[in-house]
């Protein structure tokens, strides 16, 4: 059967589209497939703790799974948490490693997506020179002052106006006279005081004046019978 112009013509019309999308497909896949350049990563603060911070930008959504190490001397000092898994998207997603990160620290974020990815973030992360939480200074101890001295004016009385009397004045001086001009108890008053007289002091005296009396009776009439007797 032979082929006409036409139909040539229709065939090859066809292969070109078929080729054309075949292309426009691939370019397609190799836009949506999930590339090592799509992850980033950097070190930062959230408040006074450190945290290592990844992100993915990759539109197809490839889950991939993230590790990261810090790095000593150009080997793997230890490994920072554990694995975390992260979905891209076209926006960026994030994932987040805390991470007590010391200025100039190094650190290598490995990616592992499927099979197509399956590789380390390049360059290597290298923190800032400043930590996120600066160490306490020590508090300056104050240095005690120097008591001031009181002054000489404040230490020192002030002389007094009023000149003191001197020892000889005051030795030379009179004493005041101390006399009360109270009048002097009567002599009968103070003997009376002083030999503890009270108010019976006068019945006393009667009485003794009564024995007085009755003893000179009794004397005078014995010496009167005794001459009487005499006489006879």
């Amino acid at each position: 059967m032979s082929i006409t112009r036409r139909s040539a013509r229709s065939v090859r019309i066809l292969g070109v589209a078929s080729a054309s999308a075949a292309l426009v497909l691939g370019v397609a896949n190799s836009a949506l497939a999930c590339d090592i350049s799509e992850f980033s990563a950097e070190a930062s603060c959230d408040g006074s703790k450190g945290v290592i911070v990844v992100t993915d930008k990759d539109a197809s959504g490839t889950p991939a799974i993230i590790t990261v190490f810090l790095e000593n001397n150009g080997a793997d000092a230890k490994q920072v948490g554990k694995p975390e898994n992260i979905k891209g998207s076209k926006e960026g997603t994030t994932v987040s490693f805390s991470e007590d990160w010391k200025p100039n620290a190094t650190y290598r974020v490995h990616v592992k997506a499927g099979n197509q990815v399956d590789k380390d973030i390049t360059p290597n992360l290298t923190t800032p020179s400043k930590a996120c939480k600066t160490e306490d200074s020590p508090t300056p101890t104050p240095t005690p002052s120097a008591t001031p001295s009181p002054s000489e004016s404040a230490s020192t009385p002030a002389e007094s106006d009023t000149p003191t009397p001197s020892a000889s004045e005051s030795t030379s001086t009179a004493p005041a006279d101390t006399s009360s001009n109270a009048p002097s108890p009567a002599a009968g008053t103070s003997n009376l005081a002083e030999t503890g007289a009270n108010s019976n002091t006068g019945l006393i005296a009667g009485i003794a004046g009564a024995l007085v009396v009755v003893g000179g009776g009794a004397v005078f009439f014995g010496m009167r019978r005794r001459g009487a007797k005499s006489g006879s």
